[in-house]
């Protein structure tokens, strides 16, 4: 049996963190959980130790500051290596990401080294995007796939799984990206690494409660380093 460790990353998540914690506790029983905070002053980190006392198999890595997403997976994928896990989830506390979806990412997982819950295969959706907001991710993304060959229709999504081979792969102590860049940077260099990936379709919600942490800059900060990344590859993969 596969030991999965779910990375929940947080910061100022006070509003969403019991809530989450109790659904994952109910929809996936047999996962651990670790929690990664960043220093939030909303007392995130406490809630979380103290409901990790009352649910069991929750365990909070507090950080001293906010140090972005990407530094957060890092630190949780570490954590999870050291301690022999075998599978390692990405997800979001702030409910984006249905954690009732989990399973059926986790059974694709037996069988792929990377699982991307994805808005943009069939059957995936985000139903209360504006067009201009859903035109503008799904170019991305779509900008990313040429430019990179990643054969991927959701490289920017955040709700995945990862198999401790595709970590090894990846190489993912030298990623350096954050946020959307983050997980581009990930699928590109599971890609280049050989690593399995499959997409599984998901339904994704803005956040209900708390601050989102979403920007613009975020987002052009993303696209810059997928062109770059696309001049550093060599010309015949460019060009097949």
């Amino acid at each position: 049996m596969m030991r999965t460790l779910v990375v929940l990353p947080t910061y100022n998540e006070i509003l969403n963190i019991e809530s989450m914690l109790r659904t994952l506790r109910e929809v996936v029983t047999e996962v651990d959980i670790l929690v990664v905070d960043d220093g939030s002053p909303d007392g995130t980190a406490h809630e979380a130790l103290l409901l990790g006392k009352e649910l069991g198999n929750i365990e909070v890595l507090e950080r001293a500051t906010k140090s972005g997403l990407g530094g957060a997976y890092r630190a949780g994928f570490t954590w999870g290596l050291e301690r022999g896990y075998d599978h390692f989830v990405e997800i979001d506390c702030d409910f984006s990401h249905d954690p009732r979806a989990l399973p059926a990412l986790l059974v694709a997982a037996e069988t792929n080294e990377v699982v991307i819950g994805s808005r943009y295969v069939k059957g995936g959706s985000i139903p209360k995007w504006a067009l201009s907001r859903r035109l503008l991710s799904r170019g991305g993304n779509q900008y990313a796939s040429v430019m990179l060959g990643l054969g991927v229709a959701d490289s920017t999504a955040g709700f995945r799984v990862y198999s401790k081979s595709a970590l090894e792969k990846i190489d993912y102590q030298t990623v350096n990206a954050n946020g959307y860049g983050f997980q581009i940077e990930m699928t590109y260099r599971a890609r280049s690494g050989g690593a399995s990936i499959i997409e599984v379709p998901i339904s994704f919600t803005d956040r209900a409660r708390g601050e989102s942490k979403m920007s613009s800059t975020i987002v052009v900060e993303a696209l810059l380093l997928v062109t770059m990344w696309a001049f550093q590859r060599p010309f015949s993969r460019r060009t097949r």
